[in-house]
């Protein structure tokens, strides 16, 4: 368990490092932020002395050194539109989005786990058939649709919730559910799928053959060896969520770091999306190792090399 843990952690350096190099390489090609900084009335002298003071004058490779150089020192330079330098930014932006993705995968859990464990359990009834199409009807519905029906109802006609901005538990619910209703519908489905292919296996079978009760065959044999896809697709989601969700933050106008990437990228502002981009692939990466490691708690006999 030491040597695969400690393995993983080496890997991460050039999984970081590639990431570093395609960063870099494609915020080089986007365009050039001198143009952008200066009015259209600058002249060649204002033009060449933005240039000499963000380095651009330099070959790129020598760019690219300085740029892995000042990533070693966490220094992703400075943001043209806030005037600060780009990771405090984005690190002042990650709890919004870290609050807002942990609450919509709690309201995914929520919703999915019963719906999917009870759709299993009444596998070709009327009540299955109900939940799998309800699944697929909310996995087809856009993010934006969902958000916005949600104001006209809750926050225009009914009044109950803020329609935008973050600062209290109201502001988070229409934002919340909105993220989680999509997750839930795909969720549900794989739930629903993970325990069937569980349900068939021979230990269950004699589990039942012993006469134990059908709800404490699934919750203490069934659903434990199910929820391994589940874990798979959480880990792979929350760190969407957090830098993703640039539909839902735009309509709600939460201050997360999706709405911020957005701003970004519509303002050439590159320092942003490169410290952005990186963060959360850290993050990526992270969440990742730890999916791994709740593999082996959830599933004693999983065993890594």
């Amino acid at each position: 368990m030491q040597k695969y843990m400690f393995r993983q952690l080496l890997l991460m350096i050039p999984t970081l490092f590639i990431i570093a190099t395609i960063v870099f390489f494609l915020v080089q090609v986007t365009g050039d932020p001198v143009a952008l900084l200066l009015p259209e009335t600058a002249t060649d002298e204002d033009k060449l002395v933005l240039t000499q003071a963000l380095g651009l004058d330099r070959p790129i490779f020598v760019q690219y050194l300085i740029f892995l150089n000042h990533l070693l020192h966490g220094n992703f330079g400075q943001s043209y539109h806030f005037s600060e330098p780009a990771l405090s930014v984005v690190l002042e932006r990650m709890p919004a989005s870290f609050e807002l993705a942990v609450v919509s995968m709690l309201v995914a859990l929520v919703i999915s786990v019963p719906l999917g464990t009870f759709a299993a359990i009444k596998k070709s009834t009327f009540w299955d058939f109900g939940i799998s199409g309800v699944s697929v009807l909310g996995k087809a519905m856009p993010n934006f649709w969902i958000g916005i029906m949600l104001i006209l109802l809750f926050s225009v006609n009914l009044q109950l919730f803020p329609v935008s901005g973050r600062g209290t538990l109201n502001h988070l619910v229409l934002p919340a559910i909105t993220l989680g209703a999509a997750m839930a519908a795909e969720m549900t489905r794989l739930i629903r799928a993970s325990l069937l292919d569980i349900m068939q296996e021979d230990y269950i079978l004699t589990a039942r053959s012993k006469g134990l009760r059908e709800w404490t065959v699934i919750f203490k044999h069934v659903f434990r060896n199910g929820l391994i896809p589940v874990v798979t697709v959480m880990g792979l989601q929350l760190p969407q969520l957090i830098g993703g969700a640039l539909i839902v933050e735009t309509v709600f106008a939460w201050p997360g770091l999706g709405q911020l990437m957005l701003s970004a990228m519509n303002s050439r502002d590159m320092a942003i999306v490169q410290a952005a981009t990186f963060v959360v692939a850290v993050l990526v990466i992270v969440v990742n190792f730890i999916v791994d490691l709740t593999y082996r708690l959830l599933d004693p006999r999983i065993k890594y090399h």
